[in-house]
C-alpha cells in the first residue's frame, strides 16, 4: 500500500518560501534515486552509505532513521534513496493523516519484510498513535485491544521487520520516547552555493533548460541555501528567458528575472526587507516586540516567527534580546542605512 499524500501545501506562497507549493508538484520527477546522484549533505550521505551497506550484508532491515532540518532540503528525497539503495519498497504518509491507531495498524500490517515507511511531519502524530508506534519500532509488533468492557482483550500481532524514516522540521516537538527509538538521527544543513549549482545543473538538463555557469551561480546564490527554492527559481527564469526571447538563462536573464521577483543579492525579498526597514525606521533599530512588529508590518505574528525570522536570524540580520528584536550591524549595512548613534552600545550587539 503506497501513501502519496504529502500533506497540504503551505500557506507561505512567496517564490522563496521553503514550504511546498502547488508549482512544486513535478518536483518528484527531478529527485535523484541514488546516493551518488544526491548532491550535498556529504556527512549524512557517507554515514547512510555505510549503514545501508552493512544492513544489506546482514540481510536485515536498516535501523530507523530520523531526518530533521528546515523545509525543502531533501528529507523526502533521502527517504526514497534509502529505499532504492536497500532495494525495497517505499510507503509514504504524513503525521497528520494518521488520525487513529487503526490507521497506523493498517499501514504497518501491509508492509513487507525490510520495507521503508516514510512519515513526513512526524512531530504532528497523535499521542495515542505514537504509543502504538513504540512497540512497532522496538519489537516489531502491534498491541491492540479487541472488544469493549469486561470482554476486551489485548492481542499482539507480529510485524515484518521494517525501517521507519521520520522527517520533521521541528525536532524539539518530538517526544523523548519517540526520538530515542530512532537508531540514526541526522540533521540536514543548508546548502552551499556550489552544491546548489550542481543540483540546478542536473535539473536543468532533465528539464531541457539551457543555462550558463553565470546563470547557475546567480540563481544558486539567491536561493537561501534551499534546493526547493533553487528549483522553483530555475523554472521562473525559464519563463523570463522565453519572454526575453533568449535560448539560454545567462546572467542577464537571471538578473532581469530576480529583479522582477524583487529578490536581492543574498536572497531577501520585499517582505524580508519590509520587516527590517520597519525595525530600522519606526523603532530606530529596536528593540521591538513581536506583536508590535506584526501590527506595523501587517503580518501575522506566527508567520513572522515561523516563516520570515529564521532566515534573518540565521544570516545575522536580527537578534532576539529580552526586550525584543533588534537589528544587527550587518542589517544596517545591507539596507544602506546609518547606525543610530549609541545603538550598538545600547543593545550590546557589536557586530554581525
Amino acid at each position: 500500500m503506497d501513501f502519496n499524500n504529502f500533506g497540504d501545501f503551505g500557506e507561505e506562497d512567496r517564490i522563496i518560501g521553503r514550504q511546498k507549493q502547488f508549482d512544486d508538484r513535478d518536483e518528484k520527477n527531478l529527485r535523484p534515486i541514488t546516493l551518488d546522484e544526491y548532491s550535498g549533505q556529504e556527512k549524512v550521505k557517507n554515514n547512510l552509505r555505510i549503514f545501508i551497506s552493512a544492513a544489506k550484508k546482514r540481510g536485515e532491515a536498516l535501523d530507523h532513521v530520523l531526518l530533521y532540518g528546515p523545509p525543502g532540503l531533501g528529507k523526502t528525497t533521502l527517504a526514497g534513496i534509502i529505499a532504492a539503495e536497500m532495494g525495497v519498497g517505499l510507503h509514504i504518509t504524513t503525521g497528520p493523516s494518521i488520525e487513529k491507531a487503526g490507521d497506523l495498524a493498517a499501514i504497518l500490517t501491509n508492509l513487507n519484510e525490510n520495507e521503508v515507511l516514510f512519515i513526513d511531519e512526524i512531530h504532528r502524530l497523535n499521542r495515542s498513535v505514537e504509543e502504538v508506534l513504540y512497540p512497532a519500532m522496538e519489537d516489531y509488533c502491534l498491541d491492540l485491544m479487541i472488544g469493549k468492557g469486561p470482554s476486551a482483550r489485548s492481542v499482539r500481532l507480529d510485524l515484518p521487520k521494517f525501517t521507519l524514516v521520520g522527517a520533521t522540521t521541528r525536532a524539539g516537538m518530538l517526544s523523548a520516547p519517540l526520538r530515542d527509538r530512532f537508531g540514526m538521527i541526522h540533521r540536514l544543513e543548508l546548502y552551499e552555493t556550489n552544491e546548489l549549482m550542481d543540483i540546478l545543473r542536473r535539473d536543468a538538463q532533465l528539464l531541457g533548460i539551457e543555462i550558463s555557469e553565470d546563470g547557475l551561480r546567480n540563481i544558486a546564490s539567491r536561493s537561501r541555501g534551499t534546493p526547493r527554492i533553487a528549483i522553483r527559481l530555475l523554472k521562473r527564469m525559464r519563463d523570463y528567458a522565453s519572454f526575453l526571447e533568449k535560448d539560454v538563462i545567462d546572467k542577464e536573464v537571471s538578473d532581469y528575472g530576480l529583479k522582477a521577483l524583487d529578490i536581492d543579492a543574498i536572497g531577501l525579498d520585499s517582505i524580508d526587507r519590509r520587516i527590517l526597514m520597519t525595525i530600522c525606521d519606526v523603532f530606530g533599530g529596536g528593540p521591538v516586540g513581536l506583536d508590535t512588529l506584526a501590527a506595523c508590518t501587517g503580518e501575522d505574528p506566527i508567520t513572522i516567527e515561523d516563516v520570515y525570522e529564521p532566515f534573518l536570524l540565521q544570516n545575522g540580520f536580527i537578534a532576539k534580546t529580552p526586550r525584543g528584536r533588534v537589528l544587527t550591524k550587518r542589517a544596517f549595512e545591507h539596507l544602506g542605512q546609518p547606525i543610530p548613534q549609541g545603538f550598538l552600545e545600547k543593545t550590546t550587539i557589536a557586530g554581525e
